[in-house]
This record gives C-alpha cells, structure tokens and sequence, in this order.
C-alpha cells in the first residue's frame, strides 16, 4: 500500500500492553508515520475496549491486552479543508455557532475534521470538549448549537426532543410561492413532520421565491422533502431540486437562521439569530 492508496481499513487485536498506537499501525501499513499522525488527528484511528469504541487521537498512546485497534485511511477524505465558521455565542457549558455550505455536523469512522463539533474543539479557548445536539445537512447553512458538557447536551437534546426549540429557516424556492401561509403535515420515514411556510418576496424575473420556514419537528431533509412534494424546490438542491432548473452551480439556498429557547443553565430565554448579510437572497436583490 501506498500513501495514497484506495480507501482500506485495518483492524488490530491488542496482544500486548508495550505498543503505541504508531507502532502499532506502522508494522501492519505502508503508510509513512507523518500520514498516520495525521490520519489519527484528523480522526480516522480508533480502538476498542469491551463494549466501548472511542478515537485514537496520540500516536504514543498504549493500550490493554484484548483491546483492539482500527484505521480507516480515505486519503482523499484526509485531504479535504473544513470550511471556517463562526462563533455566535460563548455560552460556556454550550456555545452557537454560523454553520458555512460544505461543513459537516457529524463526522464518520473515515474523519471527523470537517465537522463543526471538531471545529469548536479545536477552536475555543479554554478548549473543551464538544457534543452535537441537533444537526444541520452539509449543505445548508446556519446556526447550530454545540455543547461542551454532558449535563448541557442531555438538557439541550431534551428540549430538542419536547420541540421546546424553535427553529425558522430561510430559504429561496423555484416558482411563486402563494401569500397565504401553508403548513405541512405529512409523514417522512413513517414520524410525523410538520413545516409552516410564510412568502416573504417573489422575483418574476428569475420566477424565484424567497420563504420563511418554521418547523415543529426535526425530520431528515424535512424543509427541503415538504417545499420539493409542494412544487416548490430549493435552488441548489441536487437531491429533491428540479433537474430542468438552471441552477447546479449554486449552493443550497437553506439558512437556519434563528434558535429560541429557554436556557438550560440559567433559565433565561435565548433568542439568536443571523444577520441580514448572512441570509439567502432573490437574485434580483440587490445587497447593502
């Protein structure tokens, strides 16, 4: 094998408790030692212990007899750059982040170095550790929450949970989207989804129009299912877009941009929500 093999994986049953990690996975590749300290940094080395399967992070790390070691080496997931995003809000046991087109919610057993959760570890200061409490699709855009304790990722899913966190989204549809509101209200994977939909402009030129979106439940791809079911497709969307639309260079045009809810630690009501310059927009518009 070569650095830059195809993806492979390779599992490795402890026998011994005198072996690093590096060692370990240097006898049994032919990947340099620099390609896997970096593959273990960027979160493609793991080992497990009993029931317990967590990432090898410290090429020097030694490990247990019976425990045993796994990589998953994608040269070409390795090599992909996170976007940046920003930190809206520090709020210590959770902070809010502006989550770019491109970034991932939650990594794989290949990587995780493209994910927000990863981003904010390496990020913050002080550094903490991060845990994701709701995701958002790689290519949507928008706030996301990340906590930093176990207490405030338990506090803050159950909220997600009992919908006790409201979500509104925007975003820019083919076609002209009726005045009056319409909510949605159909199954997606057998769960109940409901959407609520607002016009908020339309662009004759482009025929294009720009929404409004506030969601009681959380379903996969929800927003994007319940606008394309509608007649009503993203722009950018190349899962349930229209094909005959003209518009495969453009990203997703899907914000979330505003989070409300009661704060788990203090009590106090939150409301965050992204600038104007940040929001999707009709082509017609022009910016300030």
């Amino acid at each position: 094998m070569s650095d830059n093999a195809t993806p492979f994986e390779i599992h490795i049953d402890i026998t011994s408790s005198d072996a690093t990690a590096i060692d370990l996975l240097a006898s049994k590749s032919d990947v340099s030692r620099s390609h896997l300290k970096r593959a273990m940094t960027r979160g493609a080395v793991w080992f497990t212990r009993g029931k317990n399967t967590q990432r090898v992070r410290r090429a020097k790390k030694t490990f247990l007899k019976g425990d045993s070691l796994h990589l998953y080496y994608n040269e070409d997931v390795l090599n992909k750059e996170p976007p940046t995003p920003e930190l809206i809000a520090d709020e210590v046991a959770y902070s809010v982040w502006y989550k770019p087109y491109g970034m991932l919610s939650q990594g794989s057993k290949w990587s995780d170095h493209c994910t927000i959760s990863r981003w904010a570890e390496q990020h913050l200061t002080p550094q903490r550790p991060a845990f994701i409490v709701h995701r958002l699709d790689r290519a949507a855009t928008g706030l996301i929450l990340i906590a930093h304790e176990k207490k405030s990722a338990a506090a803050l899913s159950a909220l997600f949970q009992a919908r006790d966190i409201e979500k509104q989204y925007r975003a820019v549809v083919h076609g002209k989207f009726p005045s009056e509101e319409k909510t949605i209200n159909s199954d997606i994977d057998d769960k109940k989804a409901i959407s609520h939909i607002r016009h908020i402009e339309y662009d004759a030129a482009a025929n294009r129009s720009l929404v409004e979106v506030k969601i009681e439940t959380g379903r996969k791809h929800q927003i994007r299912r319940h606008l394309s079911e509608s007649g009503f497709p993203i722009v950018g969307d190349r899962l349930y877009g229209d094909d005959k639309k003209n518009d495969e260079h453009e990203d997703l045009q899907l914000t979330a941009f505003m989070l409300a809810f009661q704060c788990p630690v203090t009590g106090s009501p939150q409301n965050y929500q992204l600038s104007d310059d940040k929001l999707p927009r009709l082509s017609s518009v022009t910016k300030p």
